[in-house]
């Protein structure tokens, strides 16, 4: 079990922590094939809770400033790998089980997309809210009309009031639902009732941010769920 030297970090780690452009070792990982650098990583805090997501260049970019360390679990243990001992372990996971990872080729060698990270010197959490955004509202609906079921593309999406504004209703989780341009239509500015209409689900605010739900139904984030299972936060995607 490798672990790094100890560096504290003061601040949010959401801000100014990448290395500049200039650093070597920044340049190396950025040589990295744009498929895997764009994958998510889980951020702990030095708690070992979940705080945020973040890509995986960001991610290589705190391990290679000493930042972080990479938790992996295997069989239900955490190991604990600095940036250089986790290259060793890409190398020999290159060899026996390459299709359990996602790569980043460097001018040197592969190296695996770690799936969580872990802060050396941050242990705070962040606010316990998820934002209300359109996107996070087609996520929360995983994209299905809230009234016939059927799944569209965003752009065939719209958002509606299910008590218009018209009749005093409010911007909230419990009042915005997707819905297909045909059914928002239909509805008008009416209640479902008015409308004869059915919601299939309650609307509601979700308990975490519905993306990395999404996220986690991938069987390579399934480690992300022990961390997530329990969380009364909620994790924001960056």
């Amino acid at each position: 079990m490798a672990r790094h030297g100890k560096r504290s970090l003061h601040h949010d780690p959401s801000a100014g922590m990448i290395p500049a452009e200039g650093d070597a070792t920044a340049m190396t990982v950025g040589a990295g094939l744009a498929t895997g650098l764009d994958c998510k990583v889980l951020v702990l805090n030095k708690l070992y809770m979940a705080i945020r997501v973040i890509p995986a260049k960001r991610a290589f970019s705190l391990l290679a400033c000493e930042l972080a360390e990479v938790i992996h679990i295997d069989d239900g243990s955490y190991l604990n790998y600095d940036f250089a001992s986790w290259t060793e372990v890409s190398q020999a996971a290159s060899e026996i089980e390459r299709d359990s990872h996602d790569w980043v080729k460097t001018v040197r060698f592969d190296i695996a997309v770690p799936r969580i990270i872990r802060l050396l010197g941050y242990d705070r959490l962040p606010k316990q809210m998820v934002k209300l955004n359109r996107r996070n509202l087609f996520a929360r609906d995983r994209n299905h009309c809230q009234y016939c079921g059927s799944h569209f593309p965003t752009s065939e999406l719209s958002i509606d009031h299910v008590v218009p504004k018209s009749q005093g209703g409010q911007d909230t989780w419990e009042n915005l639902v997707c819905s297909c341009i045909r059914c928002n239509a239909k509805k008008g500015g009416r209640t479902p009732k008015q409308a004869n209409m059915k919601l299939i689900t309650q609307p509601k605010q979700p308990k975490r941010n519905p993306l990395i739900s999404m996220r986690m139904g991938n069987d390579r984030y399934a480690s992300w769920k022990q961390f997530l299972d329990n969380a009364y936060w909620s994790v924001e995607l960056r």
